[in-house]
């Protein structure tokens, strides 16, 4: 298995686990890509995944079409994507992205939680270097279609890795191919499950067991904030 597998399979369904924050965080995407590129599905690639994923999620429809409307209503507040960096408890880098309609109160909270638990929130670029920015799309096994003959074709469209899962089949590019991938995968009418962006370490950090759980209280702390999407880390898992 390959380094970014491995890294994904040792955190997945951590920030998932919770109903309502899937929902909330689908939603907030929802509402960001329809802002980007426009409410049509048909026209919008980045928000085709997304319901596809909300479908997958059992997020309902109405949740869904609540985002859509979010997105083109002068009434509501716009939600920012801020990316925040810093250190916490043993040298260990965090990156915590966040999708948020109060930056200001989003720092504060944030750079609260880094230092009550050991930490320290550092300044844009401190940390980013040490991680990788990849696509990750989850797509439904095909009959007839090899792993291999599917690596073979993708890499042209900027794959880095593809490894099996259960019933899945996991597809990991460059931040910049995921254009290029989702486009090859629907007009080769692969069904895409969902379709994310996420930061694997170059390096980890070898913590013992009393460490590991200082860093963990912090990263825990983070994903508890409503305005936080995802949180990176570079500690070693195993």
């Amino acid at each position: 298995m390959g380094r970014a597998f491995e890294y994904r399979k040792a955190t997945k369904m951590k920030r998932w686990g919770n109903m309502a924050r899937v929902f909330t965080k689908l939603g907030k995407q929802i509402t960001i890509a329809v802002r980007d590129g426009g409410s049509d599905p048909d026209t919008n690639p980045r928000l085709r995944v997304l319901i596809q994923q909300a479908k997958k999620e059992n997020m309902p429809k109405e949740n869904v079409e609540r985002a859509i409307k979010k997105a083109s209503s002068r009434d509501e507040s716009d939600y920012k994507e801020m990316v925040y960096e810093g250190y916490g408890p043993h040298g260990i880098a965090i990156v915590v992205e966040t999708a948020t309609d109060n930056p200001t109160r989003t720092v504060g909270n944030v750079r609260s939680y880094f230092n009550k638990h050991g930490g320290s929130l550092g300044t844009s670029g401190s940390v980013l270097f040490m991680f990788d920015h990849n696509c990750v799309f989850h797509i439904e096994k095909k009959e007839g279609i090899s792993m291999e003959d599917l690596e073979l074709e993708l890499i042209d469209y900027g794959l880095n890795e593809i490894e099996e899962d259960e019933d899945e089949i996991i597809v990991y590019g460059d931040f910049s191919s995921y254009s290029t991938i989702q486009k090859y995968l629907e007009e080769n009418n692969f069904e895409i499950h969902s379709a994310e962006f996420e930061r694997y370490p170059n390096d980890t950090k070898s913590l013992t067991e009393e460490q590991k759980a200082a860093v963990n209280k912090l990263i825990e702390k983070i994903e508890d904030d409503e305005d936080v999407q995802n949180v990176f880390h570079n500690m070693q898992l195993d």
